[in-house]
């Protein structure tokens, strides 16, 4: 499907006129709301590089903090002139709006959706060293030790909000255990903790973990997708324990609400080039992350049903924002 949508925006490209998605020698920038150094930074920037072809100069610009809600807002004020795009993700524009009281955006009005650029499953991991030395070898090791332990155990996420900080939520109550959560400003601060021994565990993305779990320096119990993933079949999913367990992340790109529709569908036709070129194409399967692009109305309602979903999963967690 993702192909087949490639392959229609390759040809509707040349039937849209050049738009002035950017002044003359003005940078397109592109915000994200997170630290530098994680998967959806690294992934947005080689995104970008090939997306200069057609925009020239693009800036990242990290705007870490609120569980992605600082850098959100910033997009969601931005002029809507296609200047000023932004990076969407599960945490920001599904999960937040039912954990923060006061929002500095609307997940759904303040922003055009332009294409959705992954999915990928959270993984449970820990330390590889510290597993082997407590005899944790499968999740049901881990649960078993949790148990043992519950209360003096902590997980690290990318921060408040976050799909970690939920996916560690989840994971309490079905397991009826208690590890506290230790929230950081994006996924690289966070697995550094899990890495120097900090913190016990975390439920990173797999993009994120994927190359500390292959130099085996985390070791890998269980996704929290609804079945086993493709990229992994070989590690369970939660939910073969714990039934109905399910958290997935992903990320798309998005512009501020009022950008005229012609330049949402220019800029769709080129991000969705930049994400199926060679150069993406073999940084995603290296970060073990899954290509899935979309129309822009596509892009939108999938936004939407996730958004109706997470409200039941964060009230049947329980996971609060301090």
């Amino acid at each position: 499907m993702q192909r087949r949508h490639f392959l229609a925006a390759a040809a509707a490209s040349c039937a849209i006129p050049t738009l002035p998605t950017r002044a003359a020698g003005k940078p397109v920038r592109i915000v994200v709301p997170y630290a530098a150094g994680g998967a959806i930074d690294l992934s947005v920037r080689r995104m970008a590089t090939m997306l200069e072809a057609d925009l020239g100069t693009v800036i990242i610009e990290n705007r870490p903090g609120g569980g992605g809600g600082i850098g959100m807002a910033a997009v969601a004020r931005a002029p809507a002139d296609g200047m000023t795009l932004g990076i969407a993700a599960v945490a920001t524009n599904a999960i937040n709006p039912w954990l923060f009281a006061n929002l500095a955006y609307d997940p759904i009005k303040d922003f055009a959706p332009i294409t959705q650029m992954t999915r990928i499953p959270n993984v449970l991991v820990v330390n590889a060293e510290v597993a082997q030395r407590r005899g944790i070898a499968s999740l049901g090791d881990f649960v078993d030790f949790a148990r043992r332990e519950s209360g003096k155990l902590t997980y690290a996420s990318g921060g408040n909000g976050s799909a970690g900080h939920l996916a560690g939520e989840m994971f309490k109550r079905e397991a009826q255990v208690d590890i506290v959560h230790v929230p950081y400003n994006g996924g690289a601060p966070s697995q550094l903790a899990l890495l120097s021994g900090q913190v016990d565990c975390s439920f990173d993305n797999l993009a994120s973990a994927a190359a500390n779990i292959r130099a085996g320096k985390l070791k890998a119990l269980a996704v929290t997708t609804a079945q086993r993933s493709e990229l992994l079949p070989d590690l369970p999913a939660v939910a073969e324990r714990f039934k109905g367990f399910q958290i997935d992340t992903w990320w798309g790109l998005v512009a501020p609400a009022g950008t005229p529709a012609e330049v949402v569908q220019r800029l769709n036709t080129q991000a969705v080039k930049a994400l199926y070129s060679a150069e993406v194409m073999a940084l995603y399967r290296d970060m073990m992350m899954e290509t899935v692009t979309s129309t822009p109305d596509a892009f939108g309602a999938f936004m939407r049903l996730e958004l109706a979903r997470y409200q039941q999963v964060v009230r049947i967690s329980g996971a609060t924002v301090g």
